[in-house]
């Protein structure tokens, strides 16, 4: 199954320009959980590896266990090197931001909104750290700060082939790319797709690509997408399904045999607390395990 990820077929979209190229290198700033909703792990599974730029720590470290090929940036992209402070939304990841704005914006639609300080460097700086020599599509989703990390570029350098950026206010959804779109066009791109969320330029001298890309967005409705598939252990139509089927089951019947300060872990991300040292709890895990470890039979 040909399943796609990102949060509008953006990685749709993009398959159709680069075709069947087998390999190549991403860019992906704002990055967010390396699967749900990626503009870039569609092209991971194919071979193609890349650099991602990701400042909320839970999910940068997620990419060195998932994607472990990608180079990683737990930090921000923009204008300048040094530090920042970074506005991370709680339980709604995709609105953090650098912004001030923003990040009121997320609070005022009733987010937990925690302020830190991560570092920060430009685009430039990042590619050459990483001794990059060439980038097939740049994304950028940041939450309102595009501007200024196009503004750290050096297009004499690197000229990504496709850029890809979230184009409207966050919150309001309003037009916002006439703040930055001189940098793109001064410097020989080429508007090619609005998909409502993001724009689409190709380089000037990639006029293959440029006719291979849609000129409207995909439907939604024509291709298959991780989120229609469900919950893996769930549902049969998940490609993972006996994977996550086999490896519940297996932790279940393990349940009883957990460290209690493993168990408190599984349980916290899980939203619960427990006095996991607890005769009740004990026997309750018994219980659960009971129907997986071989106490019953087979159903």
């Amino acid at each position: 199954m040909d399943l796609f990820y990102a949060q509008n077929l953006e990685d749709y979209h993009l398959a159709e320009a680069f075709a069947d190229q087998a390999d190549g290198f991403y860019v992906d700033i704002g990055a967010g959980h390396p699967v749900a909703d990626n503009v870039s792990f569609w092209f991971y599974l194919r071979g193609w590896r890349g650099l991602v730029v990701e400042p909320q720590r839970r999910l940068a470290e997620l990419y060195r266990h998932v994607r472990p090929r990608d180079g990683v940036f737990a930090g921000l992209v923009a204008d300048r090197v040094g530090e920042a402070e970074f506005h991370e939304v709680e339980s709604m990841h995709g609105f953090s931001t650098m912004l001030p704005d923003a990040a009121q914006a997320a609070r005022d639609l009733g987010a937990s909104v925690a302020t830190v300080s991560v570092p920060v460097t430009t685009l430039a700086a990042l590619l050459a750290e990483h001794r990059v020599e060439k980038v097939d599509f740049l994304k950028i989703d940041v939450e309102g700060a595009e501007a200024q990390v196009l503004a750290g570029a050096d297009w004499s350098r690197w000229r990504p082939r496709i850029i890809v950026l979230e184009a409207v206010a966050p919150g309001s959804m309003a037009p916002a790319w006439e703040a930055w779109e001189p940098l793109l066009t001064g410097n020989s791109y080429r508007f090619g797709l609005f998909d409502g969320l993001n724009r689409f330029y190709v380089a000037e001298e990639e006029q293959e690509l440029a006719r291979r890309l849609p000129r409207e967005k995909g439907d939604w409705g024509s291709v298959a997408h991780l989120w229609g598939a469900g919950r893996a252990p769930e549902s049969p139509a998940h490609p993972d399904h006996a994977l996550a089927r086999a490896l519940v089951d297996g932790f279940l019947a393990r349940l009883p045999h957990l460290d209690r300060s493993i168990l408190a872990d599984f349980l916290a991300a899980g939203g619960m607390s427990a006095d996991v040292s607890s005769d009740a709890v004990a026997a309750a895990l018994g219980r659960i395990a009971s129907r997986y470890d071989g106490g019953f039979p087979p159903d």
